[in-house]
């Protein structure tokens, strides 16, 4: 009946349907109506009541992903291999950490097409409204030293950036170490979380959250300065399966140069799709505050700067500001 119900504001659009004439064309009554009505807005619709005009569709919830599809479309080796797909989550990282636990293997995925609880870097918390992004969760275990872990988020900062620059032709770039931005504001995050044993990496969980399909209206008002979307910044739909394969695609294949070559081609990749290098920067570390100019990176994977004495620091761990006064 949802269906129908759904058909029926559909072709009325913007229109007042009465809950007589819903009860009638559906062989029911008004309170049946009500409570399917009742039902559809938990699942993202959004309507309008007025007395003695009855319903209207404001809203619908955004077209949920299409797992049979992008499946179909992978053709990775290894990551997407399993794909555990939720409606509804508090963070995909805790997920995947379940699925750690019982055995889950690299390249296991956890999607969902919302978080309730998504989390960023440094306790922050991450908006991921449904329908509307990528937020995922990918398990690797790469058989590395546990101090290379930041060298993972630095890779996958490099393979989410080409993807958006190949696929939409916008100007977007990494803000140190693992911030996507474009035109100045957020468009995609980076966590990773992971588990060692004597020195060396079990399993590393990467947590990648795009705002992909996010109108400007979607955007909470405090966040509206520091946030964006790619469809805000392209002003089109995108097709998030598209995306999802030419993501695991990229990734893949860094991840095998990565492994079998060494950080080096990464850290070339990296500068050159930074967008914090040659200008004023101020880094909040444990240690203090650093101001002064980055010039570039490491063979680890750190970041090098110059502070305003003149002296010369590398920064493996810290929040980053841009364009100061």
């Amino acid at each position: 009946m949802n269906e129908q119900i759904i058909q029926i504001f559909l072709d009325h659009p913007n229109q007042y349907v009465s809950g007589e004439k819903l009860s009638e064309a559906l062989n029911c009554s008004r309170t049946a109506i009500w409570k399917h009505i009742q039902g559809l807005k938990k699942k993202g619709y959004v309507f309008e009541s007025t007395p003695r005009l009855g319903y209207r569709m404001l809203q619908i919830p955004p077209e949920p992903l299409n797992v049979k599809q992008l499946i179909s479309m992978l053709d990775t080796a290894c990551l997407g291999i399993k794909i555990k797909y939720v409606q509804e989550v508090g963070s995909t990282q805790t997920l995947a950490a379940e699925l750690v636990k019982k055995g889950a293997e690299e390249g296991t995925v956890v999607i969902a097409e919302q978080q309730t609880e998504g989390r960023g870097r440094l306790g922050r918390k991450w908006f991921s409204p449904a329908g509307t992004g990528i937020w995922m969760s990918l398990i690797l275990k790469p058989q590395i030293p546990l101090q290379f872990i930041h060298q993972l988020t630095l890779l996958i900062s490099v393979a989410v950036c080409r993807v958006l620059k190949r696929m939409l032709n916008i100007d977007v770039g990494i803000k140190w170490p693992n911030d996507l931005y474009v035109g100045g504001k957020k468009v995609c995050g980076i966590l990773l979380e992971s588990s060692a044993e004597d020195e060396r990496l079990k399993h590393v969980i990467a947590g990648i959250g795009i705002s992909v399909n996010l109108k400007q209206e979607d955007i909470p008002e405090e966040l509206k300065d520091k946030m964006t979307s790619l469809y805000v910044e392209t002003g089109e739909q995108i097709n998030r399966e598209e995306l999802f394969v030419l993501l695991f695609k990229e990734l893949e294949e860094l991840y095998h140069i990565y492994l079998s070559e060494g950080f080096a081609p990464i850290r070339i990749l990296w500068e050159a799709l930074a967008i914090c290098l040659d200008c004023p920067i101020q880094v909040h570390t444990h240690q203090g505050t650093i101001q002064g100019r980055a010039y570039g990176m490491d063979e680890m994977g750190a970041l090098m700067i110059t502070d305003e004495e003149g002296n010369e620091h590398k920064i493996y761990s810290g929040d980053v500001s841009l364009n100061l006064v």
